[in-house]
């Protein structure tokens, strides 16, 4: 079983993250709350808060990144969605056992000091999942 404790983000790949995030401040009437480069994953993410969750806007460091890739084949729009996980590894191992494909066999940092993991889309439903553990 998965210690799920929530919704942590919804993930969106943007064309032009300046500009996305000026129409979220607009739109939503929010500032954001955290600013980061992940360079070994090749975004600059931007997070609005939402409730216990935040929204991700995510752009693309260059076009050989996987959100440049996303972007190229699918457009702006839904990249993923992450779920808080009290333990990440125990969560990789249930599913592992359960033979869930993953793209992430063990835990990663990830922005915001967290450890994090995806899961493949084609056994979410066509959604790329990640798993993210608070450190």
């Amino acid at each position: 079983m998965i210690d799920l404790l929530g919704v942590d983000h919804v993930g969106i790949a943007v064309d032009d993250l300046e500009a996305a995030v000026a129409r979220y401040q607009l739109a939503l009437g929010l500032e954001p709350v955290h600013r980061e480069r992940v360079v070994d994953q090749g975004v600059e993410e931007v997070l609005f808060p939402a409730g216990g969750s935040y929204v991700q806007l995510l752009g693309a460091l260059g076009p050989d990144t996987p959100v440049g890739r996303h972007l190229e084949k699918r457009g702006p729009g839904l990249h993923h969605v992450a779920y808080r996980v009290g333990d990440i590894a125990a969560a990789l191992e249930h599913l592992r056992a359960q033979g869930i494909a993953l793209i992430d066999k063990v835990p990663r940092g990830g922005s915001r000091n967290t450890l994090i993991a995806f899961v493949h889309p084609r056994q979410m439903e066509g959604v790329l999942t990640e798993l993210v553990q608070e450190r």
